[in-house]
Order: C-alpha cells, then sequence, then structure tokens
C-alpha cells in the first residue's frame, strides 16, 4: 500500500502543479505520414525519497515538454562509489532499465523499499499513470532493474543489494502484480546499498520472442571477478482454475556463462532477426554476443574498444539507422556503433549542452532521447537528437531541463 507520506506527496502535487501538472501539454495527434515518425510519451523515475514516475509528452517534432509526476509508491535509493566511497550520483541505481512497459502498463522499481510498482497509461492520454494494486515486494533487496513481457504477462526484477538475484511475478491488468517468486540467487557479496558499479545486476530483459528473460551481471576486474549471462527459460502451464487457459512463469533456475572478453557487462540490446545481442562493458566498450537460448550460452563475436571512455554503460537500439547509440556516465559524448560488429559509426560531440556524461537513452522513430541526470551542480536534463538521416546524421536538437523535476538521482527510460 503507499504510505501515508506518498500520500501526501501525491495531494502536495496536486495542489502545487495542478493535479501532478508540471506545465504540462497534451501529446499532438499525429497529422499524416509526411510527419516523422515519434512516440508519444517519455517516462523516467526521479529515484528520490519518495520515488516518482516523470512523464513528458513528445510532440509531433520530436521535442519534449512538460508533463506529470506521479508518486512511484516507494522510496528510491542510491548505491556507494566504490572508488571515491561516496554515494553514487548521478548513476545511484548502476543500472538500465529501471522503467519497463508492456502494453498498456508502466512498471518501476523502488530500490530503497525493495518493491516494483505497475501502473496503467491511459489510453486517451500517456500522461495519465494509475496505480494497479499494490507495490510487490521482491524476496531480494535494491531491486535497480525491470523487464516486462506483454506475450507472458510476467514481470521480472534484478536485485543488487545484500541479498540479491533475480525473481519474476505474474501480473493481470485488474489486480496488479502478483506475489514474486523464489529468489535465483547470485552471489554479489554486496550490502544495501551496493557498493559499485562494479559487482552488481545491470540490465533484465527478454528475448525477441520473449521466450527468455536475460540478465546481465557485472564483474569486478580489480578482483578478477568476471561478470556473466544469466538467461531464465519461461515455461508455459494450464491453469486448471482458469478454464484451462496457459499461464506462464520463470524457472527455477537459470544458466550462465562468461562471454570471452568481456568483465563488466551493462546495457544490452537484443538484435532483432538474429540471435545476437549487442551489450556494452565499462571495462572498455561493447561487444556483439551470439546468444544460444536453448543451451543457455552467450559467446563473443566482436568486441570493440572506446577510446577515451570512462565507462560504457548504456545503449540503445535504433531501427531508424539500424545502429545502436551507447553512453557513458563521465564523458558528455554518444557514440554509433554497429549492430552487426560493434564497429564505431560516429561519435557525437555534446561538451555544448553542459552535460557531464549521460545515462539512459532511448529511440523513438526519427529521435533519440538521452538522459543527462547532472552531478549536483549542473541542472539535469535530456538532450533530444534528430536521427530521420541514417548512420552517422544524428544531430541534437533541443536540451530539454529536468530543472524543478526531478535532480541528480533521475534514472530510467521508458518511450510508449
Amino acid at each position: 500500500m503507499i504510505s501515508t507520506r506518498h500520500l501526501v506527496t501525491a495531494i502536495l502535487l496536486a495542489q502545487g502543479i495542478a493535479g501532478g501538472v508540471v506545465g504540462r501539454n497534451q501529446p499532438s495527434p499525429r497529422k499524416d505520414d509526411n510527419c516523422p515518425e515519434t512516440g508519444t510519451a517519455l517516462y523516467y523515475i526521479s529515484n528520490d525519497t519518495p520515488n516518482t514516475v516523470i512523464a513528458l509528452p513528445i510532440g509531433e517534432d520530436g521535442t519534449l515538454s512538460k508533463g506529470t509526476i506521479t508518486p512511484a509508491g516507494g522510496d528510491g535509493s542510491v548505491s556507494f562509489h566504490g572508488e571515491k566511497g561516496v554515494l553514487a550520483k548521478p548513476d545511484g541505481l548502476v543500472s538500465q532499465s529501471s522503467v519497463a512497459i508492456a502494453g498498456q502498463h508502466l512498471f518501476a522499481v523502488n530500490a530503497g523499499s525493495n518493491t516494483v510498482s505497475m501502473f496503467a497509461i491511459s489510453s486517451k492520454d500517456p500522461l495519465s499513470l494509475k496505480p494497479v494494486g499494490s507495490p510487490a515486494s521482491v524476496p531480494g533487496e535494491f531491486p535497480n532493474t525491470v523487464a516486462a513481457s506483454a506475450k507472458n504477462s510476467l514481470v521480472c526484477a534484478g536485485m543488487s543489494g545484500a541479498v540479491a538475484g533475480i525473481s519474476c511475478s505474474s501480473f493481470s491488468a485488474k489486480t496488479g502484480l502478483g506475489r514474486m517468486d523464489g529468489l535465483r540467487s547470485v552471489a554479489l557479496n554486496q550490502i544495501t546499498p551496493p557498493v559499485g558499479p562494479t559487482d552488481t545486476v545491470s540490465h533484465a530483459f527478454f528475448s525477441e520472442d520473449e521466450s527468455t528473460l536475460l540478465t546481465m551481471v557485472k564483474g569486478d576486474p580489480a578482483t578478477n571477478k568476471t561478470g556473466f549471462v544469466s538467461m531464465l527459460p519461461i515455461t508455459q502451464k494450464q491453469s486448471c482454475r482458469k478454464g484451462n487457459a496457459a499461464t506462464f512463469a520463470a524457472a527455477q533456475k537459470d544458466l550462465r556463462s562468461t562471454p570471452n572478453g568481456t568483465a563488466v557487462l551493462f546495457g544490452s540490446q537484443v538484435i532483432p532477426g538474429t540471435d545476437t545481442v549487442f551489450a556494452t562493458d565499462a571495462s572498455f566498450g561493447a561487444a556483439v554476443l551470439k546468444v544460444d537460448l536453448k543451451a543457455g550460452k552467450a559467446s563473443t563475436v566482436r568486441a570493440q574498444a572506446i577510446d577515451g571512455q570512462s565507462a560504457t554503460c548504456w545503449s540503445a537500439l535504433a531501427p531508424a539507422t539500424g545502429t545502436v547509440f551507447v553512453t557513458d556516465v563521465g564523458v558528455p559524448r554518444i557514440v554509433e556503433m554497429s549492430a552487426k560488429d560493434a564497429s564505431i559509426i560516429s561519435m557525437i560531440e555534446l561538451g555544448d549542452t553542459g552535460a557531464s556524461g549521460f545515462i539512459d537513452l532511448k529511440a523513438s522513430g526519427a529521435f533519440l532521447y538521452a538522459l543527462a541526470p547532472g552531478n549536483g551542480t549542473v541542472d539535469p536534463q535530456i538532450v533530444v537528437l534528430d536521427i530521420s538521416g541514417g548512420p552517422a546524421t544524428a544531430k541534437p536538437i533541443q536540451q530539454f531541463s529536468l530543472q524543478g523535476i526531478s535532480g541528480v538521482n533521475s534514472q530510467g527510460m521508458a518511450i510508449l
């Protein structure tokens, strides 16, 4: 249930910003085929205490404007930075996909409350989010990544705290999330919040056919500990209580493998129509992996180092270009790479934006959106880039300030 504190937050939002609206502009309907292809709304979380979900409308020209703030039903949290011994700001969750969308439903992690929340996205107004059921407690600590399957009505979360691992739950449009199932433990030897960015769960996501949950787990080069790819098959069974309707659940045991040459696997993208996954690796850059879902094994096709990187962590596949864009929290640029062999196609230098680096990003239609949460002294923003010209043509068209909306803890990104 949402606590009194979160209810008060909702009331304050309603009084102070017009029912949770922050200078709200309704998304415009798409006019005709001559208009560039865009999404309708962008979502991310503040990862503060209390945590909130921010929804921003996407205009016909791909640009963002102010939208709504909805209480997430729990608290955010921030990991410790292993090298500095201080709170990791930005990139407090050391993960990709802290928010996910399946159909007309959005899911968000509350790392400080050890819960996952579910929301219904209004079909009439994508900025309107309504909680469905109560937040589901996870059987571990510090949930930092979530994956959602509309086909299987299944949600899975990765946890990176003192009790770490992977857990899944079914979900229903009427009742929300069910009880999270048994933890598939991952031996990270962490505390809560964890000391990152290494030795943490990075990114949970489903295969193209949604038959398998894949989870990237970071190793730690300093201790010669390698990371791995976890593959968890999704099984089907007939329900005796639901008219023999098929239900889906994750297998009790996952299969794990370490692709050659990788160590700190992070944000990943399934390459449609292939047996490959593009994965960043914070220790050197990125790699294309061949994935055998039946055998539960991932192997390296080709790895690509990125010169001058601090830690390449987040990725976004752009169908408009057929390429993958990656970001680095310590370098104000976006690198465009081949989805086939991870070779570098272009580097988009964005130092003029004032950003210190970028984290979560997402491509939608002719546009790319990259979150720059700042560093506590630089205001957070989302930079919008036009990628309609194809590979190696990305150009920034908007710097959307998040001042007064969210701060340095901002994390995650999903687009409807």
